[in-house]
């Protein structure tokens, strides 16, 4: 058989097989559509930000200095030339399957001090751990030690530091200009 009447056959078997198939999909009442809604692509989880807890917010005080307020809270995301006396922490949580989550915290000073901040309300730490992830079932950790608990741990001692051996001294030195020629 020709070449040229085998490519033609060939193409009309898989034309006549693809409208067979698009036939057979409209007839199958929808199982196509739920397929491909049940197989969805992987969606990374987007974490930005710095995440601000509700006991955060509560150790500001007015008339804390940036410095303090950096150690409580972080470096802000955002910071302005023009608003140097506004810094801006913003964090957004996108997950798969979750409506994202923004919260916003602004804190305005005057001058070096700070004077007051306004944001979202803000989640503790332990609510916020549990809305991570609702497929684990368990309780939260806690989250710090009392004094009890960490007397119970031995402190180690440091071993006591060995001084380092001097190099020894080059038995040859290398000529400091270079020989005449």
């Amino acid at each position: 058989m020709p070449a040229k009447p085998l490519r033609q056959t060939r193409l009309v078997l898989a034309a006549a097989a693809a409208v067979i198939l698009l036939a057979g999909c409209g007839s199958m009442d929808g199982a196509g559509r739920r397929i491909a809604t049940a197989l969805t692509p992987y969606q990374v989880e987007v974490v930005q930000g710095n995440f601000i807890s509700r006991e955060q917010v509560e150790a500001l005080q007015k008339g804390m200095s940036r410095e303090q307020v950096r150690q409580i809270l972080g470096t802000p995301l955002v910071t302005s030339l023009f608003h140097g006396d506004r810094w801006d922490y913003v964090f957004t949580l996108k997950r798969q399957g979750v409506a994202p989550q923004q919260r916003r915290l602004t804190i305005h000073f005057s001058g070096d001090a700070m004077d007051r901040a306004e944001g979202d309300t803000m989640p503790s730490e332990s609510e916020f751990v549990a809305t991570l992830d609702k497929r684990r079932v368990g309780k939260v950790p806690r989250l710090e030690a009392t004094e009890a608990e960490l007397r119970a741990f031995p402190r180690s001692q440091p071993a006591p530091a060995q001084p380092a051996p001097a190099p020894a001294a080059p038995a040859n030195y290398p000529p400091l200009e270079s020989a005449p020629r």
